[in-house]
């Protein structure tokens, strides 16, 4: 081993080509950034749905408080949604951008990963 932890044997790679002391590491602390990225961007994808549904709710509530009885259930799922487009932006800002943080690691990792095995296919990388 080194002083930075890679193997002398393997160069410091693993047996896909990539760095020792990278592999399943993840910015933040997690240990792989694609199931990172499926969290944050689920729990940014329920919080929506769950507003949509919130105000839905609360529409037809105000409808059958103001004596409107006969409301049907399509009407204040049309106004949540179109409510719910911009509020949402506005509410979810952080979660949103955690999303859009995790998207881009992930895909940071893929490019780097198709330039390697690019690199390798065209003769031009370390040995395997």
């Amino acid at each position: 081993m080194d002083p930075a932890g890679r193997s002398e044997a393997t160069g410091g790679m693993d047996p896909a080509g990539r760095s020792e002391a990278t592999v399943g590491s993840d910015p933040r602390g997690g240990r792989r950034p694609g199931s990172r990225m499926a969290v944050d961007v689920l729990v940014y994808t329920v919080a929506r749905i769950l507003l949509v549904l919130v105000l839905a709710v609360a529409i037809w509530v105000g409808g059958q408080l103001l004596g409107i009885r006969d409301f049907p259930v399509v009407v204040p799922a049309l106004f949540a949604i179109v409510i719910a487009f911009p509020l949402g932006i506005w509410l979810f800002a952080p979660l949103r951008r955690r999303a859009t943080a995790s998207i881009a690691v992930f895909d940071e990792r893929r490019r780097r990963d198709r330039e390697r095995l690019r690199a390798r296919l065209s003769g031009d990388g370390p040995p395997a």
